[in-house]
């Protein structure tokens, strides 16, 4: 999704702007601009396609000065072009803006009614219009501060917007509504960004934007205010991961890179919290009442809903909770009965998913208690949330997710226990069991990630297929769906992931000998019902690659290729499952050469609905 940088201080912006905005192409966007001011006014440098083409742009228009902010803009109004890339400028005023105004239509034309002349088709330019009115209203008593309050109250959607007045050199502002934002604090110099990436080089001391508030930023400090102008006093933190973290460290791809960390990350996030001397789970800063809790609802987009449809299995499991599943775009648009007894997980890598917060605000509104799993300390979806759990990924800055994932399955597996043990629903005995397991996993994973050749030899013996199909049972139906997701959106080849049982209900109609079918099969109480769906693909000549158990012996009879993982209770069986759907992507598409980091038509963040 776009991406924002501003800065001011004593170097030259466009350098910082220019890496900042590189430092988050990892987002997806298809046009990139800055504006700087010097001299009295500020130049605005802006194209469509990659970031190499604003920098092209910028050597035969080069830009000089101390105060800027640059953009990377993914379509959401109007087409990819010149035009609609960001900043947008009204005679003095610079705008960039993640989001989306629902109401722009209508300001649209009272704008135009007004005299508004238009050079885009996006919705940015209205809060130039609107902010230079406001400025033009109130020349001589109304700062930039108060012009994009007084504007803002106009608007209708989600936006983080960072605006900068030609007349003022001193200072730029900023606002935030569901929409992530953070500034940079330096000496003698500030930063504002989308994302922590963007300024982590320049930085370490960050200071979060909160929903409804205004920012106003100049060399020597940071003042926050809420839309109403009363002032707000926060701290900075400090962040502590480094940016090598953010680095390819001699991988092809970041997402390569990303599936390796990926023992690593499980590593982290189990950090702290299995308690082996008293067979339980700590969650530090989190304390549920789960007397008073009767259902819990999951609520995620993408591949956090995978996440889900597998927590689902966990949490029914080992807590004996009812728990439902819903996607979160469509969750407020049935009008759900959410009543005062329910949990709310809201799971999110980037804290920051649009459709996400929408439906919990829906849900915390309803009185449910709200629990957010993230990757992004301080994001917020955690914020909005009565209880937050952090998982340990680090930055992923892949668009395919996949060390998020795996994180937000440890996050999970941690939670069910927890509520079993709270609810009694689980014994002392079978806790044992899942955390010495849940101890072992970092070790396993890696030992499946190892046979990322074995994957790459089958990737190339199936690369040129049309399709595929995934299939599972029980707990593993939900990574069928997460390796269809992630092929198709790496490799744009078409897959479908579909529950074993279901197959011969319509999918067995495409089953021939050009169509790969990947079935999981680890050891387990579905075993023998999956293995006879395999044969049922290979009585119509389907070429079937098989994830099962290492020591099953017997596997290879009904299969092309066999990839083994280690020995693990069920529960954990789908962490393991993953990484060679994972590793089985990459490489398709790595064999196809499509941009596996940055996918067409793909961001990482997703901050509009």
């Amino acid at each position: 999704m776009c991406g924002i940088v501003g800065y001011i201080g004593d170097r030259e912006a466009t350098p910082i702007l220019v890496n900042g905005l590189r430092l988050l192409e990892y987002r997806g966007y298809d046009s990139a601009g800055v504006s700087v001011w010097d001299k009295g006014e500020s130049r605005v440098v802006r194209c469509r396609g990659k970031l190499s083409a604003l920098e092209e742009l910028l050597k035969e228009q080069p830009t000089s000065g101390k105060l800027g902010i640059g953009h990377t803009r993914w379509a959401t109004h109007g087409r990819p072009s010149d035009e609609n890339a960001h900043p947008h400028k009204v005679d003095g005023i610079s705008v960039v803006h993640n989001g989306i105004i629902e109401n722009h239509l209508a300001l649209r034309q009272k704008l135009i009614d007004e005299g508004a002349k238009f050079t885009s088709e996006t919705d940015t330019e209205i809060f130039a219009h609107l902010i230079h009115r406001e400025v033009e209203k109130h020349k001589q008593s109304a700062s930039l501060t108060e012009a994009v309050r007084a504007a803002l109250k106009l608007v209708h959607g989600t936006y983080a917007i960072v605006v900068m007045n030609d007349s003022d050199p001193n200072s730029f502002v900023a606002a935030k509504n569901a929409s992530p934002l953070v500034v940079g604090v330096g000496e003698g110099e500030n930063y504002v960004a989308s994302d922590i990436t963007a300024i982590l080089n320049e930085t370490r001391r960050m200071i979060f934007i909160d929903e409804g508030e205004i920012v106003t930023i100049t060399r020597e400090g940071v003042t926050i205010s809420d839309f109403d102008g009363k002032e707000i006093n926060r701290e900075a933190k400090t962040i502590t991961w480094s940016a090598t973290q953010a680095e390819k460290a001699g991988y092809r791809h970041f997402m390569l890179k990303e599936i390796h960390e990926q023992p690593r990350a499980v590593a982290d996030t189990l950090a702290g919290r299995v308690d082996l001397e008293h067979d339980n789970v700590v969650l530090d800063g989190i304390d549920i009442d789960t007397k008073n809790i009767q259902r819990v609802i999951m609520l995620a987009c993408g591949t956090s809903y995978h996440a889900a449809l597998v927590g689902k299995f966990l949490l029914e499991g080992m807590a004996r909770i009812p728990t439902e599943v819903d996607l979160a775009s469509e969750f407020r648009y049935r009008d759900p009965i959410v009543r005062k007894t329910d949990l709310v997980v809201a799971i999110s890598q980037s804290g920051e998913t649009a459709d996400t917060m929408a439906a919990i605000r829906e849900a915390k509104d309803k009185g449910a208690t709200i629990l957010a799993i993230s990757n992004v300390l301080d994001s917020s979806i955690p914020r909005l949330s009565h209880h937050a759990f952090y998982t340990h990924a680090g930055p992923e800055i892949g668009v395919a997710s996949t060390k998020a994932f795996t994180t937000q399955l440890i996050a999970l597996v941690l939670l069910a226990i927890y509520l079993g043990r709270r609810t009694d629903a689980l014994s002392v005995p079978r806790a044992r069991e899942l955390l010495a397991e849940l101890v072992a996993i970092p070790n396993k994973m890696a030992d499946v990630v190892a046979q990322a050749a074995q994957l790459q030899v089958m990737a190339r013996r199936y690369g040129t297929a049309k399709g595929f199909l995934f299939l599972g049972r029980g707990n593993q139906f939900p990574i069928a769906l997460e390796g269809a997701l992630k092929l198709k959106e790496i490799s744009y080849i078409h897959a479908e992931g579909y529950a074993a049982g279901e197959m011969k209900h319509g999918p067995i109609a495409l089953i021939d000998a050009n169509l790969p079918v990947v079935v999981l099969v680890p050891e387990g109480p579905n075993y023998e019902k999956v293995v006879s769906n395999l044969a049922e693909v290979r009585a119509r000549e389907g070429k079937v690659l098989a994830i099962a158990t290492l020591g099953d012996a017997d596997i290879g009879k009904d299969a092309d290729d066999v990839v083994m993982i280690p020995k693990t209770v069920p529960e954990l069986q789908p962490i393991l499952t993953t990484l060679p759907l994972q590793l089985l992507a990459y490489h398709v598409a790595d064999f196809k050469g499509t941009d596996i980091d940055q996918p067409r038509n793909l961001a990482k963040s997703v901050t509009v609905e």
